[in-house]
């Protein structure tokens, strides 16, 4: 690929982005990748970063963040991102985008209580593995009665529409394992940080912050086993490792988006050779084939147990529509 087309491709993704933030409640970030598309110069220093992941907008803005740079305003923005390009690429090349917003429970809750159990939990892309304690948290469905241990410091509120069944209590989980490139730790200050860092300016910022230190504290009190490596290539073998008598359950959120077609495709055969059940909670256009994957809202997620859609959720959790 040419250089100008290589920063055509570069300026199209960041638009994209750009659209994504406006409709996910951040303005600030809409507008710098706006600008970024209209930048040569900051087109040059992304497009100097290897092709694939390590030029996603998420990476580069949550790395700026994470080194303390500024959030509000192109202007400032550039200066800085200009200024401390050299930080920004250690940061950029050292981490990955590993966003675990702990609110995509309320997605996976229903579904779970729904599984006989006791279950077995394997997350795959599990970041620090937030999402792997749904039986920890406290949940409100619409504002209604909670659900989950009183005693938890992490509370879950989701509003839902087309008949959710919401469920009475949370499911016994007997074992909870995640797979994960380059997996963090809920006890590292570091690794919570970099979380931090990678969730959006906004009107939806405190409260995912808070929820995501909360649900840190709950992790590290109790560690799950969290294996390093290629999903595709690790969750057979980690899957060996659940207990009898529990009934496994295989999971994702806003994972496979960043496997190509071919990996995804091995991932579904590898996965649908195991004794157990398959969650998926992505983008619709991960697996755009299938019946009802397409939601009405465009940044939903899709909901799917063993390939067949069920529901169409919120991408940070706050909202579940039945299908």
């Amino acid at each position: 690929m040419d250089g100008g087309a290589d920063l055509e491709r570069l300026a199209r993704g960041y638009r994209g982005f750009a659209r994504h933030c406006a409709a996910g409640g951040s303005p600030a970030y809409a507008r710098i990748c706006e600008e970024v598309a209209r930048d040569g110069e900051v087109l040059g220093l992304v497009a100097s970063l290897p092709r694939g992941n390590k030029r996603q907008p998420n990476l580069l803005l949550g790395a700026v963040r994470y080194l303390g740079g500024p959030v509000q305003g192109w202007g400032p923005w550039r200066a800085w991102l200009v200024g401390h390009w050299e930080q920004v690429r250690r940061v950029v090349m050292e981490r990955h985008t590993q966003t675990n917003e702990v609110r995509r429970c309320t997605a996976l809750l229903p579904v779970l209580a729904g599984v006989p159990g006791p279950l077995a939990l394997l997350e795959v892309g599990a970041s620090a593995g937030l999402c792997l304690y749904p039986d920890r948290y406290r949940y409100s469905f619409d504002g209604g009665a909670q659900v989950g241990p009183a005693g938890s410091p992490v509370l879950l509120e989701c509003a839902t529409s087309g008949g959710v069944p919401v469920p009475e209590r949370v499911p016994r989980v007997v074992w909870r394992a995640g797979v994960d490139l380059n997996p963090l730790d809920a006890g590292a200050e570091e690794d919570v940080r970099w979380l931090e860092a990678l969730v959006w300016p906004g009107r939806e910022e405190a409260g995912r912050r808070a929820r995501l230190r909360g649900a840190a504290s709950v992790v590290a009190a109790d560690p799950p086993l969290l294996v390093e490596g290629d999903l595709v290539e690790r969750v057979g073998a980690v899957a060996a490792l659940a207990p009898a008598g529990a009934t496994l359950v295989v999971f994702h959120s806003a994972v496979l988006a960043y496997l190509s077609q071919e990996r995804r495709e091995e991932f579904v055969r590898v996965v649908g050779a195991l004794e157990g059940r398959w969650v998926a909670n992505e983008g619709w256009r991960v697996f755009a084939g299938w019946e009802n994957a397409e939601p009405v809202v465009e940044t939903d997620f899709t909901v799917a147990v063993d390939g067949r859609v069920v529901a169409y959720a919120g991408e940070h959790g706050q909202s579940l529509a039945w299908v």
